[in-house]
């Protein structure tokens, strides 16, 4: 499900996923463009064509969880990070249940790339649209990081 206001992306969901979309983000307005825009870079996304996203995005959140969503976009395509890395990148190291928290709370998935963080053992754990996809998130970019 995406979401959008007149300027940016303010939600990206899967449907039947863990995280449910906060419905008043998702006003949908008479210019399709982002939507257009994002829904162009998703195909080549999966396509294995694109890593990096332009499409403008804004993300409702506290300050907190705002840094945490800056700091994973900061996470190279194919690689994977811990939420005490992420803590740490962030500049406060004892927030990794916060980190965590905010990860299961972004509103913009495969943008905001929170499938990029794993657990401190390697272990995949926790994502709104279920282990599977991240799974499969995580597969997919690693197949097409070499390319």
């Amino acid at each position: 499900m995406l979401c959008a206001n007149d300027d940016a992306i303010t939600g990206l969901y899967f449907v039947g996923g863990i995280t449910t979309p906060d419905l008043e983000i998702c006003e949908i307005t008479d210019d399709y463009y982002v939507l257009k825009n994002l829904t162009v870079e998703l195909d080549a996304y999966f396509a294995g064509t694109l890593r990096t996203f332009t499409t403008p995005i804004n993300p409702t959140g506290t300050p907190f969880r705002q840094k945490v969503w800056e700091a994973l976009q900061t996470i190279p395509y194919g690689e994977t990070i811990s939420y005490k890395e992420l803590a740490l990148h962030i500049g406060n190291p004892a927030a990794v249940r916060a980190v965590g928290g905010a990860n299961h709370h972004n509103p913009i998935s495969i943008v905001i790339p929170c499938h990029r963080v794993i657990g401190a053992s390697g272990k995949l754990v926790g994502y709104g649209g279920g282990l599977t996809v991240k799974e499969y998130l995580l597969q997919h970019e690693n197949n097409f990081r070499r390319n």
